[in-house]
């Protein structure tokens, strides 16, 4: 094997062949960032799949969370016939998924069936194409993130029999940190950190979070678009090892209002196209050890935030995150070691980073890093001037600007955005467009419980 977990061809070839592996996952993310495809057998995989790849309906980039087409999108439509897209394996990313009895993954990029040209609108592509126009200015994106999610003791059936009220989460106290009560969750956070490891996805560490349940499990940073396939397993396995064990896990960004929201930090760096060099770090004698590189990319970030959070904050729930005092931030600002604001410097040396606190766990990280990327390499084009950094309390900061307090606001400072349309091209950013306010628009075709609670009596 080439690493605990990750599989050649040849060594996947072989299980297949002494059946130990029977069942390969073609898989791809859609644009909730969730992974979607087809199992085939292994027998059928080696004779027409593992060449051939498997086809898909395109539908399946062009819709809502529920599945349901959604109109306006130039990639797709009924008026073209919701045709087929080819996922194609990248063969560096077979792993073994060892929660699944005698199962296999393999992550695969979309492309035409005709052309076998790569679906520039698809979430893999389009996180590519920022490390593509990375490569062509001679920089490596080195990517980590952290994601944290709510553990129940319900089941996912029982949950949604309650309409997911009344849940009973798996702790009754905030457990940041707290060593007895994530002993009390092992036998589930455990068996994900495990699993994942096993899988070749390599952990960190898993601690308690700041909310009654919440954990988060960090992830060995990486080059971005292997980053981002690990957090899709990753999320992919929590849930179904949970499941496995009759308890569920929710990545909302907010499941309750009076409870901590989860998020996805991100933490970004450039280094030399061969991988030796960081280009973040200044040496002692920088300010703050930063490069000029670093100064610049953090500008950039920080200039692209507003326009570029619906790559971070993709849903209607995700804005309710952004509560002052909450460990969310509110403003766009920087500071040295500050977890009040949007971005943070942090590390030293090799390590010199910067950390986007901005994205949610609902994030589709594929997007997400590609916003952080973007937004980075804009500031590098154009020496953006970072400021000084705040310091204090970046909540009652009166002169750093603010992330949308809603969807529709961010949705407007995409569509408006020239960095937008710039850094991604203008079919990617309708595309993304589109989804935005598809996502509007089905919030807008429902009446929620607050709303009966509210007037249903007393208007």
């Amino acid at each position: 094997m080439t690493a605990p977990g990750l599989l050649t061809r040849p060594e996947l070839t072989d299980l297949i062949h002494r059946g130990e592996v029977d069942t390969v996952l073609m898989v791809f993310p859609d644009l909730q960032g969730r992974l979607v495809g087809k199992r085939t057998t292994g027998r059928f995989f080696l004779q027409q799949v593992a060449d051939a790849g498997t086809e898909n309906c395109d539908y399946l980039i062009a819709c809502d969370m529920d599945n349901n087409p959604v109109p306006g999108y130039r990639f797709t439509s009924y008026e073209q016939g919701y045709g087929d897209m080819l996922a194609a394996a990248d063969w560096n990313t077979v792993r073994l998924i060892p929660w699944v009895e005698k199962t296999a993954m393999i992550m695969c990029d979309l492309r035409d069936v005709d052309t076998h040209d790569l679906i520039r609108v698809a979430p893999r592509s389009i996180l590519q194409a920022q490390v593509d126009a990375a490569a062509a200015m001679g920089f490596l994106p080195m990517v980590a993130s952290e994601i944290e999610f709510y553990l129940f003791r319900d089941t996912y059936d029982e949950a949604h029999d309650k309409g997911y009220r009344n849940l009973q989460p798996h702790s009754p106290w905030l457990e940041d940190y707290h060593v007895l009560q994530t002993t009390k969750d092992e036998y589930v956070i455990g068996a994900i950190r495990r699993g994942l490891e096993a899988a070749g996805v390599p952990v960190e560490f898993s601690k308690g979070e700041a909310g009654k349940g919440q954990h988060e499990i960090n992830l060995d940073y990486t080059t971005a678009v292997e980053m981002a396939d690990r957090n899709s397993v990753y999320k992919l396995a929590a849930k179904e090892i949970a499941h496995f064990h009759g308890r569920s896990v929710s990545f909302m960004a907010k499941y309750d209002f009076a409870d901590t929201g989860s998020s996805c930090h991100i933490h970004s760096s450039l280094w030399s196209l061969d991988g030796e060099t960081a280009v973040f770090d200044g040496g002692h004698h920088a300010p703050h050890g930063m490069s000029d590189t670093f100064r610049h990319y953090l500008a950039g970030q920080i200039a692209t935030a507003r326009e570029f959070s619906l790559l971070w904050a993709p849903t209607i729930n995700s804005y309710k995150r952004f509560q002052p005092g909450s460990w969310a931030p509110t403003g766009v600002g920087w500071g040295i070691d500050n977890r009040t604001l949007g971005f943070r410097k942090v590390g030293h040396g090799k390590g010199t980073r910067v950390e986007c606190r901005i994205p949610g766990s609902d994030a589709n990280s594929y997007f997400a890093f590609a916003g952080a990327i973007a937004g980075g390499l804009h500031g590098i084009r154009n020496k953006m001037e970072l400021g000084e950094p705040f310091s204090g309390n970046g909540y009652e900061a009166p002169d750093i600007d603010r992330i949308p307090w809603s969807l529709v606001d961010a949705i407007a400072l995409w569509e408006r955005s020239d960095a937008a349309r710039e850094c991604f091209g203008e079919d990617v950013h309708h595309h993304i467009l589109t989804m935005a306010k598809a996502e509007w628009m089905a919030f807008n075709q429902t009446v929620t419980d607050w709303e009966l609670r509210r007037y249903w009596e007393r208007i």
